[in-house]
């Protein structure tokens, strides 16, 4: 094994370990602390991939400005007179039905190799990481571009939005 299969591994599960922490937490505080561990493990491999704006972007964007704002949503709008601040959600067998098709999703959409693919990853690897390559994958008329997914992507977010709203609400 190489150096970089080595640090991948690494921050790989650091990445998946801290994922599992900030779902499984009852104290939000620390969720929100362990999010910022997952945001800088994304961002390792997005190094080790030659993506250094996106890297970048993950840092600022998500580990700086993203988790402060959850922060101070969660400090402000805190209940001092309760104490598990982060309930147990009712509702895991839907999630467990989610998380299933999400990953037979991810599964098909890995197991396909086509053209589009194959002409999207050649793209990326003339230019990897800059920033008009990354226009040109998102923007691009004449060829595949990543209009959908970065739509699909700012629905997640708004999602994540609702979800500190009804968090951070107060309750009858």
């Amino acid at each position: 094994m190489d150096l970089a299969s080595i640090v991948f591994l690494v921050l790989a599960a650091i990445l998946v370990g801290s994922a599992l922490a900030v779902v499984t937490l009852r104290n939000i505080v620390h969720a929100a602390l362990f999010l910022v561990l997952v945001f800088g493990a994304a961002a390792g491999i997005y190094i080790l991939l030659n993506a250094e704006f996106i890297a970048i972007v993950q840092i600022l964007v998500y580990a700086g400005a993203v988790t402060i704002l959850i922060l101070f949503a969660i400090m402000l709008t805190q209940n001092p007179n309760s104490r598990g601040s982060n309930p147990m959600n009712r509702q895991a067998l839907i999630a467990a039905f989610i998380a299933a098709a999400l990953c037979a999703g991810i599964i098909f959409a890995l197991s396909q190799n086509n053209a589009i693919s194959a002409a999207a990853s050649q793209a990326v690897t003339q230019n990897a990481g800059t920033a008009v390559a990354i226009g040109n994958l998102l923007y691009s008329p004449t060829s595949y571009s990543y209009v959908l997914p970065f739509e699909i992507a700012t629905l997640v977010l708004l999602v994540a939005i609702v979800g500190a709203i009804v968090i951070g609400r107060e309750e009858d």
